[in-house]
This record gives structure tokens, C-alpha cells and sequence, in this order.
């Protein structure tokens, strides 16, 4: 079988680089965490989780501990904490494909784990992994994070069908979001996406955002092309917030460098709401460190 489903293998040919994705393929071969990976995870305090909640909604979702709550051996991930009180898939079901990504933001490395989620206890959540690779550092906006913040408020969740205006004002403002896709067959995905201040455009319930060159794999659009089901996490590191979104996205091909081709691929990805939740985030960029300082 090979490592690309179809719609990978469909959105790298239009996009001419089935070779190069070729060359990149044994990065989705089966997975071993232990040595390099599983101190990469042990060290974390954020990653974002992608799943489907009771209902079979599609959501990403923040997964916020301290050093050691992600916990890797082998093929098992363990996630030593669940998704916050209110999360979407704060009960979400075992047995279905789940995908995570976790973030070093201040040394710009990040680690994409796919697999299925096997057990969730009131302790935290078991997955057994199916893939496992890294990214390059590319459109990670160096930040540091501190765990001090303000104890989460269940009651600060709130859930609606259209965006609000500072629910707008913030995907405007953003420079980092993570976008969740899955395949019927062949899992789920979570991806980092970044760019400079105002590269996610909103229009009314509908956003959009230019692609940016990448390693070719295109795991998330070859998703999308057979499954247009998605998910968003827009974390407010600044402000202790985030904004969850589960709709429906699409890639459109637009002629290279035409309006708002800002990566000069001629793709962007158009996003429409169906459900947004606001809630708190228990982490925050600390403002009095310079962004690379020791700790």
C-alpha cells in the first residue's frame, strides 16, 4: 500500500511535486518514539489534539501540562491530562483516529503523532501511534510560554453557530492556528499553520488563508480532497484564550501571485463555521521575557 492515500497523491500531482514527495515518504513509515522523539514530547507543555466528539463533530483542541504530561514509548502515546472542563472533546470516544501535534515554539521544532485513541481515563488519554514525523521550522513565530496562568473557568466557555466580533478580530490578528482534517480510512491530522498579522482574511461566516510553500506531502489538503470536514484552533497566547472552530474547508487553485497569493502557490484554503466556542487557555506568552531569553 502505498505511504499517500488518493487525495494526497491527487493534490501533489496538480501540484507537481510527486516526486519530491516521493523522496519525503519513509517520514510516514511506522513509527518508533522512543530516544529523540519521546524527549521532544516529554519536554512539552502544549499540543493540539484533533478528534471527533459525541456527536462525530470535528474538533482541534488545546492539551496544556507541564513537562511530562506527554509521556512516549514505542507506538504509545500518553497524554497525562484530558481536554479542559467545556472542551468540545473533553468526553471524546475511544476507538476512532485521532491526530496531535506538539509545539517547541521558542526553538521552532514540532512533531506531528497520528493514531488511535485506545482508552480515556479521568487521568488522561492512551493512543496508540500509526505515524509519526517531524516538520520543518518554517512560519513558527518564536514565543515562550509560561503554565502560571489564571486556574481555567468552565463557565467562561461560550458556543455559538457565527462569529463574533472579537472572535473576528482575533483570527485577523493571528499568526498561528492549527487545522485538523481526517480521511476515512486512513486517520486523522493536525497540522500548525502560521503566517505574518492578518494572513487569515474573515469574511462574514466564512475565512480564508494563502498556502504557503511546505515539505510537499500535503497530508492536510489530500484530507481535504476527499473529506472537506476541519477544524480550527486559534490559541490568543497574549490574552489567555482560545477559539475553537468545526466547519467545512475547501482548497481553491488560484492563478500564482494573483490578490492575496501571498506564498505565490497558487493554492488558499477556504474555511466555513459551523460551531465556534471561545474558552479559556491555561497558558500565556510571557510579555517580560524577550522572545529566545533563558529561562
Amino acid at each position: 500500500m502505498s505511504r499517500f492515500h488518493e487525495g494526497e497523491l491527487a493534490v501533489q500531482q496538480r501540484a507537481g511535486v510527486r516526486g519530491e514527495a516521493d523522496r519525503l515518504a519513509d517520514m510516514l513509515a511506522p513509527p518508533r518514539l522512543d530516544g529523540g522523539p519521546a524527549r521532544f514530547l516529554g519536554e512539552r507543555t502544549f499540543a493540539a489534539l484533533t478528534g471527533r466528539d459525541p456527536d462525530g463533530r470535528l474538533w482541534t483542541s488545546p492539551v496544556v501540562g507541564p513537562p511530562g504530561f506527554l509521556d512516549a514509548a514505542a507506538t504509545t502515546l500518553r497524554i497525562h491530562v484530558l481536554p479542559l472542563p467545556g472542551d468540545p472533546l473533553r468526553d471524546l470516544p475511544v476507538g476512532q483516529a485521532v491526530g496531535v501535534i506538539a509545539m517547541d515554539f521558542l526553538r521552532r521544532r514540532r512533531l506531528r503523532v497520528n493514531g488511535v485513541l485506545a482508552e480515556r481515563t479521568e487521568e488522561g488519554l492512551r493512543i496508540e501511534v500509526e505515524q509519526a514525523f517531524g516538520n520543518c521550522p518554517k512560519y513558527i513565530r518564536p514565543r515562550r510560554l509560561d503554565g502560571d496562568a489564571p486556574p481555567v473557568d468552565p463557565g467562561a466557555s461560550s458556543r455559538g453557530t457565527t462569529l463574533s466580533a472579537a472572535q473576528r478580530a482575533l483570527l485577523a490578528r493571528t499568526e498561528t492556528f492549527f487545522l485538523g482534517t481526517a480521511h476515512p480510512e486512513r486517520g486523522v491530522d493536525t497540522s500548525h499553520r502560521g503566517g505574518p498579522p492578518g494572513f487569515v482574511r474573515v469574511e462574514d461566516g466564512a475565512l480564508w488563508w494563502p498556502d504557503y510553500p511546505g515539505n510537499n506531502l500535503f497530508n492536510s489538503f489530500g484530507n481535504l480532497a476527499v473529506d472537506d470536514t476541519a477544524a480550527m484552533l486559534v490559541p490568543d497566547f497574549a490574552g489567555g484564550t482560545s477559539l475553537l472552530l468545526s466547519g467545512r474547508a475547501v482548497v481553491e487553485w488560484v492563478a500564482p501571485g494573483s490578490a492575496g497569493d501571498d506564498g505565490g502557490t497558487g493554492r488558499r484554503v477556504r474555511f466555513t463555521v459551523e460551531q465556534a466556542v471561545s474558552a479559556t487557555l491555561p497558558v500565556h506568552e510571557d510579555p517580560t521575557r524577550p522572545r529566545g531569553a533563558a529561562a
